[in-house]
């Protein structure tokens, strides 16, 4: 699967997997799925982004500037549209096991598609359906939700995934100091992680939610 991406889009695209502390070899995968995307893209708009360059930094870097606080084990991408941040996740992380939540038929379709030939059946899975209608309580370590809802919002649909002691890494643009204020009982804000994102001028957080003590 290849797509005759410009040698600088690659040099990018190693130069952001190197400043993340990623191993370059992850690029081949990694542009093996933005071809998918791109090829699906002009049919079934499944992203508005849509040159290749932008996807690199707004894409596959952004989703994984999370990847230091992403434990192995279970994690349910809620709202994970074409898969981000699940797909580059799952590639990135091989002790990860994702549930891509996604309820729009046709980026589910994708997703099924892009699990299969990028060969990721043993770390990833597709759930077609809404988060709230996910039924499998306490099964995740882990879920994250990239640009879905409110922290209070991502709770409400996805809290009940959780397991006792597990979190939601929920990826924001500045820091979301109302959106903590306003987290609902029996939850609490464990850590905010400023984010770097290789060639991107914007701030992204990463917050840490958790069951209060």
């Amino acid at each position: 699967m290849d797509t005759d991406f410009s040698p600088a889009l690659r040099q990018r695209l190693d130069d952001g997997l190197a400043a993340l502390g990623l191993d370059r070899a992850l690029a081949a995968p990694l542009l093996d799925y933005l071809t998918l995307l791109l090829r699906w893209n002009r049919t079934y708009n499944l992203t508005a982004i849509r040159d290749p360059d932008e996807m690199v930094t707004r894409h596959l870097l952004d989703s994984l500037a999370m990847h230091p606080y992403v434990q192995p084990g279970a994690l349910a991408d809620l709202g994970t549209g074409p898969g981000l941040p699940g797909i580059p996740l799952a590639i990135a992380c091989p002790g990860l096991r994702v549930t891509l939540v996604e309820s729009n038929g046709k980026k589910a379709r994708f997703l099924r598609e892009a699990v299969r030939q990028l060969g990721l059946g043993q770390r990833a899975r597709v759930a077609e359906c809404r988060a709230e209608a996910l039924d499998e309580p306490g099964a995740y370590a882990q879920v994250t939700a990239r640009a879905l809802d409110t922290l209070a919002g991502i709770l409400e649909v996805g809290g009940h995934l959780l397991a006792p002691q597990g979190r939601l890494l929920a990826m924001k643009g500045v820091h979301p100091a109302a959106e903590i204020a306003a987290l609902p009982p029996g939850w609490a804000a464990l850590a905010v992680h400023p984010l770097t994102v290789p060639g991107l001028d914007a701030e992204r957080h990463l917050v840490e939610v958790g069951r209060a003590a």
